[in-house]
């Protein structure tokens, strides 16, 4: 694609304050839609110079031989957002390093299977939840249906070095009741990484107004013991739907 030029030049890039990210996670097990234990986080090395997002509505129409006009339509119910989201990796400053390569392999993994998944007898792809600081319109749990790579430069090795990727993400709805009323919008897990002084208490207590729900972030974690949390480290916090159920 013409017109990148450096770095500060991308649209939306450069030294932006807030960079985009994309959550990588296990699958739930059971009928969950809350995104299971962080894999990686996934972080642009630019932010996206162009995000497209769509949603429709699904109508069905019945052919009847006697109305003239055309039969009156039944609506059927909307249907999940899509989005597509353009990654740009430049490693062109480190020639002799594989770092696109390893992100490109990061994305062509959200397409396949997970070994947890499988050793649960529930065989899935991780399940993503793209962010990008308050852009809450572009923010909810999905799974990646298409992932598309041009590479555009290489390095002496034959090392790819440059790359855009196109990311094809699928909404996975969450369950009716934690629709907003005033938005329209249905709750996502997010992410949080640890400070010093963090507990699982203390998150509960800020994320969801209740200390006692701790319990929800160790097991979406995988927490054993909720004394070691590590400075540093992402947790996952369900979305308030699903910890609501635990109450």
């Amino acid at each position: 694609m013409a017109g990148r030029g450096g770095r500060g030049s991308r649209g939306g890039a450069g030294k932006s304050l807030v960079r985009a990210s994309l959550a990588i996670h296990e699958p739930p097990i059971g009928q969950s839609t809350t995104p299971g234990a962080l894999i990686r986080n996934f972080a642009f090395d630019f932010n996206p110079s162009q995000l497209a997002l769509s949603r429709r509505a699904q109508w069905k129409t019945t052919p009847t031989a006697a109305v003239r006009d055309g039969a009156v339509p039944e609506f059927m119910g909307p249907e999940p957002r899509e989005m597509t989201v353009e990654i740009f990796l430049d490693s062109s400053d480190r020639p002799s390093g594989n770092g696109v390569m390893k992100k490109v392999e990061s994305l062509f993994s959200c397409c396949e299977v997970t070994r947890k998944s499988i050793a649960a007898k529930q065989p899935s792809t991780p399940w993503v939840v793209f962010q990008w600081g308050s852009f809450k319109t572009a923010r909810f749990t999905a799974y990646v249906s298409s992932v598309d790579v041009t590479y555009s430069l290489f390095g002496t090795t034959g090392v790819p070095i440059r790359a855009t990727c196109q990311v094809r993400l699928n909404e996975i709805p969450a369950k009716a009741k934690g629709q907003n009323p005033t938005s329209g919008a249905l709750n996502a897990a997010r992410v949080h990484r640890l400070v010093a002084g963090d507990s699982l208490q203390s998150l509960a207590w800020r994320e969801y107004g209740d200390a006692a729900v701790w319990r929800a972030i160790a097991e979406a974690n995988g927490i054993d013991d909720p004394a070691r949390l590590p400075t540093g480290a992402e947790l996952v916090l369900p979305a308030a739907e699903e910890v609501g159920e635990l109450r």
